[in-house]
């Protein structure tokens, strides 16, 4: 049994931040943020950035670790995410991961241990298989791995597309066998993955909500200050809510439309998120906005997977 994490994943303005502060009083968590904007100093506004008042008391961590002009990949923040979650273990809490950014999450789960650098270049060889599913379907995919490793195959159902990917992609990268090797993403962590979802219209409504919200509580004023400084040329002045506001800071368009834009972008973004969860991460869904019982539901779910020996 590996180490246990929890992960709470799901498109943006879904409910995630209120969960895992719930969660985390309950269980003894201490919170990590899975989100590749939310390690920006002074972008608070439009990363959703969870407020000093909001944490009850929660530790959290990976928030406020970079300033704008700085890269954070993938790598690091999956060597800097291993290191906190030691942290917590440490202090016998649970590790409780909270975001939206999939590759992130995904890349934490998957590691294969390949290099700091090495995982846009799985990404790659990741995206080449899929793509190869959604052409000639699942069977075929199957078909390639067994082909190539029989005996992984013989333990993979044709079905389980994340589970073959994982597989080829091992042996493409490493040139060895996934059945010759032990599967570290499997025997480093024991995660359980709570999803949030709900149902789209309603999803859409609480997206544009949060962008108004956001213009009140000065979203202008922070894309203006990271426009002034670099803008589209910093690492952290590509994110939706900024960028769209640039044009309108040029003079190119109107406030309105610069607006209807960061909201076309979040839902737009909302739908990518809700696809990479459901085809890339074992997920076990929960509807917090319609289902009266789904906290409940949930807080029985992540107590079973705690006392299974």
């Amino acid at each position: 049994m590996g180490k246990r994490i929890l992960l709470i994943v799901g498109p943006t303005a879904v409910g995630k931040t209120a969960l895992s502060i719930d969660v985390a009083k309950k269980f003894s968590g201490s919170i990590i943020s899975g989100d590749s904007m939310q390690v920006y100093r002074q972008l608070d506004v439009g990363t959703a950035k969870i407020k000093k008042d909001e944490m009850k008391n929660i530790k959290h961590y990976m928030i406020d670790i970079r300033n704008i002009e700085e890269r954070f990949s993938v790598a690091d923040f999956v060597k800097e995410c291993r290191k906190k979650i030691k942290e917590i273990q440490d202090a016998d809490r649970l590790p409780i991961i909270v975001g939206g950014t999939g590759f992130y999450l995904q890349a934490l789960l998957d590691n294969f241990h390949l290099g700091d650098d090495s995982y846009d270049g799985t990404l790659t060889l990741r995206s080449k298989w899929h793509n190869y599913a959604h052409k000639y379907g699942k069977k075929e995919l199957w078909e390639k791995l067994d082909k190539i490793d029989p005996e992984a195959a013989a333990k993979i159902p044709p079905n389980n597309e994340r589970r073959v990917v994982r597989a080829l992609e091992v042996f493409e990268k490493t040139g060895k066998l996934f059945s010759k090797q032990a599967d570290q993403a499997n025997t480093e962590f024991s995660p359980l993955i709570i999803g949030l979802r709900t149902e789209r219209k309603l999803l859409y409504e609480r997206i544009n909500a949060r962008v108004d919200l956001m213009l009140s509580a000065g979203l202008v004023e922070e894309a203006r200050w990271i426009y002034d400084k670099g803008g589209e040329q910093l690492p952290a002045g590509r994110g939706i809510g900024y960028k769209e506001l640039y044009p309108y800071f040029d003079g190119k368009v109107e406030l309105e439309e610069a607006v209807e834009e960061i909201k076309k972008n979040s839902r737009h973004y909302a739908k990518r998120q809700l696809t990479w969860f459901r085809n890339k991460m074992d997920v076990n869904w929960f509807d917090v906005l319609n289902d009266e019982r789904a906290s409940q539901k949930i807080d029985k779910k992540i107590d079973k997977w705690i006392n299974k020996e």
